[in-house]
């Protein structure tokens, strides 16, 4: 099955939130539903791992739940549920999860800040420039100050 950034956090967003081995079988039932086939858990890993890192997937660490961090939909994303994903809720007998956006985002900051260290260690300008355009959608999704991290990528760009 193939999945965008956005499919998966179409998905996510259904509930609030997803583990990755509730967000797993939520991708294996929509596949099951198109067309029968089963999902390989190896293929998904790229794609889950490319919203992670375009901020289109970030983990949450809920208060209360499970023990396991839970998937949101990020910053950077434009929630798209994929076909038969209005079936979800009913199959996996999820509840909505409500998320606390100041501690998510609290998360997401300083995994943005490692982000952001890591792409000027390695002199990765394109990774710098995509950084610094997710940082506008972090501020408006979450009460986060990026400034700094801004300034960092800024020096390094000029």
């Amino acid at each position: 099955m193939d999945v965008t950034a956005d499919e998966l956090a179409g998905v996510v967003d259904l509930f609030g939130g997803l583990t990755r081995s509730e967000l797993e079988r939520a991708l294996a039932e929509l596949a099951f539903r198109a067309d029968g086939s089963d999902v390989d858990e190896e293929a998904l890993e790229a794609p889950i791992r490319d919203a992670l890192s375009a901020f289109a997937l970030v983990q949450y660490d809920p208060p209360d739940g499970p023990d396991e961090p839970l998937l949101i939909a990020g910053p950077a994303a434009f929630p798209e549920p994929p076909e038969y994903a209005e079936d979800l809720p009913y199959v996996l007998e999820v509840d909505r999860r409500a998320i606390d956006r100041e501690r998510a985002g609290r998360r997401v900051r300083n995994r943005y800040a490692a982000a952001v260290s890591d792409a000027l260690e390695a002199g990765d300008r394109e990774r710098l420039d995509e950084l610094l355009e997710a940082s506008y959608d972090l501020e408006a999704w979450a009460p986060v100050d990026l400034g700094d991290e801004r300034a960092r990528i800024a020096d390094a760009l000029e």
